[in-house]
């Protein structure tokens, strides 16, 4: 009984520390990248607040790590990332399904036409992969989604990685990276860069759920226990 009491007690302390990740508490999760040129690998702090649209993705509250680019005459080696850039809630134009936490950092000159002079950036942090998130863009998945995560790697430097979803000749997510400050833009990475993240968010929620599941079966086998003590003593008498 008393041994039955104790694993009650720390399957149940590990199943809400851990069940859904962001449900009680902020989580954090290493994400590391690598591609042609570029790699990186950051701690980030995740929850509990997510998206007014889209529940199920998590706002990134800090970031920690650093970043290597060395594409396009760049010569950024191991930069500490310094900080998040805060999301200011753009507004996206003639594209409904974007997350509320949708936002743009302007840059002069140098992207891409499609970018329409701005990275575009939400901060969110999709433990179970991202959704459709952009009129006409087919593709999702991956704990980042279209727009990505921007941060700052000083001297006015800001980087945006995001993810592509799953594409035609990927079997996970291909990602890609963006660097520029409000003048320029400095490198633009579109795809082929390949991220892990650990752990894999899933892996914390079922791990959650098996604990929530072991607790179950622990407390109906002590009932049946008791039960079984409680009509031996009813034979008894």
């Amino acid at each position: 009984m008393i041994r039955s009491r104790a694993v009650m007690a720390a399957v149940t302390m590990l199943a809400v520390g851990v069940a859904v990740p962001g449900s009680a508490r902020a989580q954090t999760a290493n994400f590391s990248f690598n591609g042609p040129g570029v790699s990186g690998n950051f701690l980030l702090t995740y929850g509990t607040a997510t998206d007014s649209k889209y529940p199920n993705a998590f706002e990134v509250t800090g970031i920690s790590g650093n970043f290597t680019d060395t594409n396009d005459g760049l010569n950024i080696n191991n930069a500490p990332v310094t900080s998040l850039v805060a999301i200011n809630h753009a507004i996206p134009v003639a594209n409904p399904p974007a997350p509320n936490d949708f936002s743009t950092f302007m840059v002069a000159a140098g992207l891409p036409p499609e970018n329409n002079g701005a990275l575009s950036f939400d901060n969110l942090f999709w433990p179970g992969g991202s959704s459709l998130v952009c009129v006409g863009y087919p593709f999702s998945g991956g704990v980042l989604d279209i727009y990505g995560l921007l941060f700052n790697v000083g001297n006015g430097q800001v980087v945006d990685i995001f993810s592509n979803g799953v594409t035609p000749g990927h079997t996970g997510p291909d990602y890609g990276v963006a660097v520029a400050t409000a003048s320029n833009s400095l490198s633009y990475t579109a795809s082929g860069i390949v991220a892990t993240t650990t752990p894999e968010p899933s892996a914390v929620y079922l791990l959650g759920t098996g604990l929530v599941g072991l607790l179950f079966v622990v407390k109906r086998r002590r009932d049946k226990s008791s039960q079984g003590s409680a009509l031996n003593g009813e034979l008894a008498l």
